[in-house]
């Protein structure tokens, strides 16, 4: 018995080294209210260009068959949204950068009696490094509007026949409005059949929306 219990016990130089197992606690330490905000701007502009540009392309349908006027117009809807999109996210974090700084400067004012000066200052000159760039985050949102709108373009350029080009244009419009709702389901651990319906219900009500009044305007003769 003595044996036995000797040989149980933990030598006096044994060190346990922890095994960290990556599947079971990762996915719960994520933060996904962070990952939410580039996902956010990214899924937003990639699909306000697909929206914007297959329902301009479709309302243009609507009244003129001609290849040419759709294919223009649908290239000046991207043109006009990237440029739209990339000086609207510009002034927007331009002026969230301002009011931290201004913030953070008004903090340091009133701590300028500290004696930890030096460090106060070198913690200002981290968290600037961490403010958002608005460079940056205009570029990153003309490209997302241009991925979106890229898709309905490149679905008509080619077809000369006006009544299956306007059924690829709408085909394919779907088919990303469900790749984009399914994407930003998964990475923001959502549900996917409710994004997809989502994203995909409210694509087509654009589109709708945007032809039926263009066909009637075109009916009217204005």
């Amino acid at each position: 018995m003595a044996s036995s219990h000797n040989n149980n016990e933990t030598p006096p130089n044994h060190v346990e080294i922890p095994i960290h197992h990556p599947n079971e606690e990762d996915d719960d330490t994520i933060n996904y209210f962070q990952r939410a905000q580039w996902l956010r701007a990214a899924m937003l502009g990639a699909n306000d260009g697909l929206v914007t540009v297959t329902s301009l392309m479709i309302g243009i349908g609507a009244v003129r068959q001609d290849i040419r006027a759709m294919i223009l117009a649908g290239f000046a809807g991207l043109v006009a949204g990237a440029c739209s999109m990339a000086i609207g996210e510009f002034v927007s974090v331009y002026t969230q950068r301002d009011i931290e700084l201004a913030q953070m400067k008004r903090e340091r004012e009133a701590n300028n009696n500290n004696n930890n000066n030096t460090k106060e200052f070198e913690e200002d000159d981290d968290e600037k490094d961490r403010l958002p760039n608005p460079v940056q985050a205009a570029a990153a949102s003309a490209l997302a509007f241009s991925g979106g709108a890229v898709v309905p373009l490149v679905g008509a350029v080619f077809i000369r026949d006006y009544r299956v080009r306007m059924a690829v244009v709408a085909a394919l419009a779907s088919l990303a409005l469900l790749v984009f709702g399914g994407v930003g389901a998964v990475i923001g651990k959502t549900s996917v059949r409710r994004s997809c319906v989502r994203v995909l219900i409210g694509g087509w009500m654009a589109m709708a929306i945007t032809y039926g009044l263009t066909k009637l305007i075109g009916f009217t003769g204005l």
